[in-house]
């Protein structure tokens, strides 16, 4: 199959070295859904699978931002780029990211080795954005070595991380709730690593060891997932996550961990593809809208019902 050929070859060349203006620019067309976005997805895809994609997600409150920002901080020592994609809540005005982790990352806000993103949810669910995959590829392919995301912070339905990234880590507070809430919240079933962060709060080592006990209950064995405690606005427990992070990361390519988890995220992302330009084509199609007009009158006339004819409809509209 021949690859398309984008219109700005003069953009892909600033991309893959770096260039923060052409990044930007390749990024909006991504979230407009131009046609565009997808040729420079295309060409620039053979440059990516470099970048550690680590996830952080958690409750709303427990220092997600703040964990981000000293993380980012701890890797920039070693001086190695880094991009981040912080997904906000959407404004119910304007449809836009509410730029909340910007003002919270004033540390790094400027730093040249740094790429900050914020990303509208625009009513998706899940705690992404829905081109936060593509966003990714983009920074990696521009040469970002480690690429941190982090979700919007509602609480249960945050599950889409574990198919955006290679490693997730769980950001808990001692104020967060027992053990038993973090699992029933479904984020706990997803983690590679629990990091407790306010470790300076009463409850923090009852957190700890209720979750270890929590982890054996649920699998029976012993398995290992790392707990760490952190008190991100005093930089404490900072180092200690980036070298479990990793470590994860090194195992997972020795025991082939990664190449799988790649695999099953790319899986979930051709069918998240092939899903919304199905649907995509189904809303601007004027024959589909009259179809469906049509089995919607069918419906409430009661000669037929929404699930009988969906075989057939299906096949007209592939």
């Amino acid at each position: 199959m021949s690859r398309k050929k984008t219109q700005s070859p003069l953009l892909i060349e600033r991309i893959l070295t770096g260039d923060k203006i052409a990044v930007s620019k390749a990024m909006s067309l991504i979230e407009n859904d131009d046609p565009e976005a997808h040729s420079i997805l295309d060409s620039i895809y053979d440059k990516t699978g470099k970048a550690l994609r680590l996830g952080i997600t958690g409750p709303p409150g427990v220092g997600k931002s703040t964990l981000l920002c000293e993380l980012t901080l701890c890797i920039r020592k070693e001086n190695e780029p880094v991009g981040i994609i912080a997904v906000d809540p959407s404004s119910y005005i304007t449809g836009g990211a509410l730029l909340g982790d910007r003002i919270r990352m004033q540390k790094i806000a400027t730093d040249d080795g740094t790429f900050i993103r914020s990303m509208a949810t625009r009513g998706n669910l899940g705690g992404l954005a829905r081109t936060t995959f593509e966003i990714a590829d983009l920074l990696d392919a521009s040469g970002k070595k480690y690429i941190l995301i982090e979700t919007v912070g509602v609480g249960q339905s945050e599950v889409d991380i574990v198919n955006t990234c290679d490693i997730t880590a769980v950001v808990l507070s001692p104020e967060s709730g027992d053990s038993i809430q973090a699992m029933k919240s479904g984020l706990m079933e997803a983690a590679d690593i629990v990091i407790i962060n306010k470790k300076d709060r009463p409850g923090a080592e009852k957190l700890e060891n209720e979750l270890r006990s929590t982890f054996e209950l649920r699998t029976g064995t012993s398995v290992r997932v790392p707990i760490l405690k952190t008190n991100a606005l005093l930089s404490e427990g900072i180092p200690a996550v980036l070298s479990e992070v990793k470590g994860i990361f090194s195992d997972m390519r020795k025991n082939g961990s990664l190449a799988r988890r790649r695999r099953n995220n790319l899986k979930t992302k051709l069918c998240s593809l092939l899903q919304y330009n199905f649907l995509k084509a189904i809303k601007l199609s004027q024959k589909a809208d009259r179809q469906m007009e049509c089995l919607a009158e069918d419906v409430l006339c009661g000669k037929n019902t929404p699930y009988s004819d969906l075989d057939s409809l299906m096949v007209k509209f592939l």
